[in-house]
C-alpha cells in the first residue's frame, strides 16, 4: 500500500489538514499513529480506509477488505447490538461475528439496543464489525478508549494476528496499547506532516474520566438521556434524596 504526496483540506481554499504525505505499507505492518489533539489523524485514518478522498495525490494499493473501528461508534441506529452485527454479516458477505464477540465478552450486551450502550460497549460493537470479514487494512481510531481490562488486554493479540496472517494494522493511539508488539512501527502527525520515528510515552492522563451532575426540566429526561447515550456517554437518572 502506498501513499504519494496525499494533502487534504476539508474546503477549497482552507488550511491543509495532511500535506504531502509519503509512506508504504507492506504486508504484517503494525502502526501506531500519534499526535496532539486536533493534529489530523482520525482524517488520515479515514483517508487510509477509503472513506474520504485525498484533496491531491494517491493512495494505491488498499487491501479489498477493509476493516474500520471509529472513536465513537455511532450508535444512533435502530438495532440491539445482534442486529446491527447481523446486518453487517450479510453487508460482509456473510462474514461470522459471533466468535469475535465471544472472545470480547459481548455476552451480555447482545440483546441491548445500540443506543443504551455506554461508550466503552459500543466501542467494542464497533470493533466486532471492523474484525468479523477478516480485513486486509484493520484502521483502529482510538481503540482502547473506555474499555474494560479484558478487552484492553485482548487488542494488542489480535493486531499481532491480523499482522500474522498478512494484514496491515493502523491504530491512532495515545496510550501506547500495541507499543509492546515487536513489530509496530511509529507514525506521527506534526503540523500536516506525516513523521516515521521513535514512539513518543504513552499519555495516559487523556482516558480519564469525570463525573458531571446535570439538571434538565423532567420533560425532556429521557431525550437528554438518550442523546447523551447515543453520543457515547454514561448517563443515568439519580433519584433525589431527603
Amino acid at each position: 500500500m502506498q501513499l504519494s504526496k496525499v494533502s487534504f483540506r476539508y474546503r477549497r481554499r482552507g488550511p491543509s489538514v495532511i500535506q504531502d504525505a509519503d509512506a508504504q505499507l507492506a504486508p504484517g505492518d503494525v502502526i501506531e499513529l500519534a499526535g496532539v489533539n486536533g493534529a489530523g489523524k482520525s482524517t488520515l485514518l479515514r483517508l487510509l480506509a477509503g472513506l474520504a478522498r485525498p484533496t491531491t495525490g494517491t493512495i494505491a494499493g488498499r487491501p479489498e477488505i477493509v476493516g474500520f473501528a471509529p472513536d465513537r461508534f455511532p450508535t444512533a441506529q435502530p438495532f440491539t447490538v445482534t442486529a446491527y452485527l447481523r446486518h453487517m454479516a450479510r453487508v460482509r458477505g456473510g462474514a461470522r461475528w459471533e466468535p469475535w464477540a465471544e472472545r470480547l465478552n459481548m455476552d451480555h450486551l447482545l440483546n441491548v439496543p445500540l443506543g443504551e450502550l455506554s461508550k466503552g460497549s459500543a466501542h467494542k460493537v464497533g470493533l466486532v464489525q471492523a474484525l468479523m470479514a477478516e480485513p486486509g487494512l484493520l484502521i483502529l481510531d482510538e481503540p482502547f478508549a473506555g474499555l474494560d481490562a479484558g478487552t484492553r488486554e485482548a487488542l494488542p493479540a489480535i493486531a499481532a494476528e491480523v499482522a500474522a496472517r498478512g494484514g496491515i494494522v493502523i491504530a491512532s493511539d495515545h496510550q501506547g496499547g500495541l507499543r509492546a508488539l515487536p513489530v509496530v512501527r511509529h507514525w506521527s502527525l506534526v503540523d500536516g506532516h506525516l513523521k516515521e520515528g521513535t514512539a513518543a510515552p504513552p499519555q495516559e492522563s487523556e482516558d480519564r474520566e469525570a463525573v458531571v451532575a446535570v439538571t434538565v426540566p423532567a420533560a425532556e429526561l429521557h431525550h437528554f438521556l438518550t442523546r447523551m447515550r447515543a453520543e457515547g456517554y454514561q448517563a443515568r437518572e439519580i433519584e433525589e434524596t431527603g
